[in-house]
């Protein structure tokens, strides 16, 4: 079968395509292959102005049109290139002898062997892989994280005067306000949003080893270091590793994917409470006429969205915490198994995009439902108790706690009635009095 959406195996190149599209160009094969021939091509040029003798510096026009091969890349070049890997056998040979066969037409035929000049494969993988991640994340899933965060501040801004029984344990607690509970995952998403920001996007380049050995035996008074340190933090913008094995020790990307857990877990919580709200009825939902809740029940309408992220979410933080676990870890200078798993970064960044688009999809079809908010607050008066046994204390009262504890832990319902007769009972001047009957639960909120 040809390739398809119909026919793809991974839900997120399937089902979920038209979610996910956005980062073929950086997590694809052939997103992967353009960002090596991009490192291939500006290492060739770097190279040129490095002073070598055998190799001077080209020409204005000539890197822009060696530049043309990575900036016009096409899916053309990215099959003859797959064409020449299934006679080498090495994907990163492959990307050297298109760059080399492209040479001729530049009139760059003599500095030939200039490219991917005293490197190994993984000097090309450890920058292009991050280089595509960092492009990635930061124009592929930053601006849903950023849009996300956005909502839920215009979310808590909208309802910040709303009252709202909590749950702790399930069980009815303090009211609070609908705006600051969405306002705690505003927060808590932007702060973890800070900390994955500040992790560098980092490259390894110094050939075989991580010495540079090639690069010294053949240029022994070149500061290749530096070189390197030039070109991969200016040239290519990310943070160089040294030392280094023959890889990257991916201590920075195992942060990454760190962080990129604990904002998964954050939204997975979101989608739960939200999830749980529906289902308290203190949301509806938008209904769609030409939707189906359910094909046997006509009257449902299902918070899908909220699933839906759930169970990407939850795909996204077993995948990082494997990515944070895996890589890391080399066996002596290099093993091969980073290989294999690098080429699956883009799956975490896949479900979580899903995830954020579900998430953005469902909090713009829920509409606050007031009236089972106040009505929940209505029947809980029991929930001032803890307000009038704080005031009690303060005003020296005998055991306030147990005498309220003797009130609420009744079978009987405490209603607004049971709470004034009570305030009655209490041997307190008017005053206290008058500012305990004030205390409701629609007031008994506190600030935030």
């Amino acid at each position: 079968m040809n390739l398809s959406p119909l026919t793809a195996m991974s839900p997120v190149d399937g089902r979920y395509r038209k979610a996910t599209e956005s980062l073929a160009p950086f997590f694809s094969e052939f997103g992967l292959i353009r960002y090596r021939v991009w490192v291939e091509i500006e290492y060739f040029i770097a190279l040129s102005h490095a002073g070598l003798p055998q190799f001077p510096a080209l020409q204005s026009e000539q890197e822009a049109a060696l530049r043309g091969l990575y900036l016009g890349f096409t899916v053309e070049d990215a099959e003859k290139i797959k064409a020449t890997e299934r006679i080498t056998n090495h994907d990163v040979k492959a990307v050297e002898y298109f760059i080399k066969e492209a040479l001729p037409g530049l009139g760059l035929e003599a500095y030939t062997e200039f490219v991917h000049f005293g490197l190994t494969s993984q000097d090309i993988n450890n920058t292009a892989i991050p280089l595509s991640l960092m492009e990635g994340m930061q124009r592929g899933v930053w601006p849903m994280l950023e849009a996300l965060a956005d909502r839920l501040a215009e979310l808590s801004r909208q309802w910040a005067d709303v009252p709202m029984l909590a749950r702790t344990h399930g069980q009815p607690a303090s009211p609070t306000r609908l705006g600051k509970e969405i306002k705690v995952f505003e927060v808590r998403l932007r702060e973890q949003m800070k900390v994955l920001g500040q992790v560098p996007f980092a490259a390894k380049f110094g050939g075989a080893t991580g010495n540079f050995n090639a690069h010294y035996v053949a240029y022994p008074e070149h500061d290749w270091h530096g070189f390197a340190k030039t070109f991969v933090e200016t040239t290519l913008g990310l943070k160089r590793s040294y030392p280094t094995t023959q890889i990257e020790h991916y201590d920075h990307l195992a942060a990454f994917f760190d962080a990129l857990k604990r904002i998964s877990i954050i939204l997975m919580d979101l989608a739960k409470d939200i999830w749980q709200y529906i289902a308290m009825n203190y949301f509806k939902q938008k209904i769609n006429a030409h939707e189906v809740g359910s094909s046997a029940m006509p009257h449902k309408v299902n918070p899908i969205d909220f699933e839906n992220a759930e169970g990407n979410l939850g795909f996204c933080v077993a995948l990082c915490e494997h990515l944070a676990a895996k890589l890391p870890i080399s066996r002596l200078q290099r093993d091969l198994t980073d290989s294999t798993v690098l080429r699956n970064v883009s799956m975490p960044l896949s479900h979580m995009l899903i995830a954020l688009k579900s998430l953005e999809k469902g909090l713009n079809k829920i509409q606050l439902n007031e009236a089972a908010i106040r009505q929940d607050l209505e029947d809980n008066w029991a929930v001032v108790a803890e307000a009038i046994q704080t005031i009690l204390r303060r005003e020296g009262y005998p055991k306030p706690y147990e005498a309220l504890k003797a009130l609420t832990r009744t079978n009987t319902h405490i209603d607004e009635q049971a709470i004034a007769n009570f305030i009655e009972s209490l041997q307190v001047g008017a005053a206290v009095k008058k500012e305990l009957h004030a205390i409701t639960p629609f007031n008994y909120t506190g600030k935030f």
